[in-house]
């Protein structure tokens, strides 16, 4: 490993990261240290820099890191070996509270992160924005040698966080088998993944909708993931694409409706769009953009149930890149959706993303 090495710093609210050089040195006991492979930025991370989610400045951010294992500490490797690509999930329930011991520990309200330490302390290196990355073994989990570790990048984070929203769906008595109409709200990562998940399921009729007018890059990006009704708000209207669905769905309203475009807005338009009975998966929402009017006697008369969804389990990462060594059909679509940025231009790359010119950047 090289003696020192880079990572790119959260300095506060709206300002540009910074590069910092720090020391690479030798894991501690049950901890692998990780050279970069792909770290995506996420919308959480966003949500941190404008200032919508609280965190300390002067931190190391990002938990999409897939990376290649360069040392471990001693003791138990979780059979982890140098060489090995790996997911780092950052995530560490408590296991003794009420949801950790009920099987929920994805909503342990203890959780702890591994990436909050300071970078100035050993061994410095502890989010995904940087070259190097420290985690315990217990966090990691490898990547087949069948998926390529960048493809596994770009819904590290995304794909997770669907698998467990559609597990919570399941518990609801939602089977996938019976849906007939579904539509995904948002075209950023997660609603990508979920459309694409639900194309591969074989959903017949399938949409997404997104709030400005899609280009033919994004088009042709989300056709090849198996989109191929995409409908936006600001060109088709509220109205029309109510009418399509009402057409596909014989007047019943959508069997499946989740919310992944994170604009409060799309709540109520949500709802909408139901049939009686109707599943609404809520993974989203994951920052506060305000109070929006519902109207209530539709989640009562129509017998709505409405899941809301934000955290993920081990578990969810192993279904998630099962998913991935199901479909190989797939890997070529989902590596062309993101675009690489070295770690130099994250500040581009966040750019990039607020102004939507990208739908998953990787900080490769």
């Amino acid at each position: 490993m090289n003696k020192t090495s880079y990572a790119a710093i959260f300095t506060g609210i709206d300002k540009p990261f910074e590069l910092r050089e720090y020391p690479v040195t030798k894991p501690s006991a049950g901890t692998a240290a990780m050279s970069l492979v792909a770290s995506g930025i996420c919308g959480t991370d966003l949500h941190i820099h404008s200032g919508r989610l609280g965190s300390t400045p002067d931190r190391i951010i990002g938990h999409e890191f897939v990376g290649k294992v360069e040392a471990l500490g001693e003791g138990d490797t979780n059979g982890l070996a140098v060489g090995d690509y790996v997911i780092s999930d950052i995530a560490v329930p408590c296991g003794e509270c009420l949801l950790c011991k009920t099987g929920d520990d994805a909503n342990c309200v203890n959780m702890g992160v591994t990436n909050s330490g300071d970078p100035a302390e050993i061994p410095h290196f502890h989010g995904g924005y940087g070259r190097m990355c420290y985690a315990p073994v217990s966090n990691l989990i490898r990547i087949p040698a069948a998926v390529n570790p960048r493809t596994a990048a770009v819904f590290a984070c995304a794909g997770p966080t669907c698998m467990h929203a559609f597990k919570l769906g399941a518990g609801a008595g939602l089977s996938l088998d019976s849906v007939n109409v579904a539509v995904v709200q948002g075209s950023g990562a997660v609603g990508c993944f979920a459309a694409m998940y639900l194309a591969a399921a074989g959903v017949p009729n399938l949409l997404l909708v997104t709030a400005g007018r899609p280009d033919d890059g994004k088009r042709a990006m989300l056709a090849s993931l198996g989109l191929k009704q995409v409908y936006s708000l600001a060109g088709d209207g509220e109205e029309k694409i109510t009418a399509v669905v009402k057409e596909l769905s014989g007047g019943l309203g959508a069997d499946l409706v989740i919310e992944a475009s994170g604009g409060a807005n799309a709540l109520p338009f949500g709802i909408r769009l139901l049939r009686n009975r109707g599943v609404y998966l809520v993974p989203g929402q994951y920052s506060d953009r305000g109070p929006v009017a519902i109207e209530p006697h539709l989640i009562t008369f129509n017998a709505l149930r409405i899941i809301g969804s934000s955290q993920y389990s081990f578990s969810d990462v192993y279904a998630y890149v099962d998913f991935l060594c199901e479909h190989p059909e797939l890997h070529a679509a989902i590596a062309a959706t993101a675009t690489d940025y070295p770690l130099e231009k994250i500040n581009e790359a966040y750019a990039d993303l607020e102004a939507r010119r990208t739908t998953k950047a990787l900080l490769v």
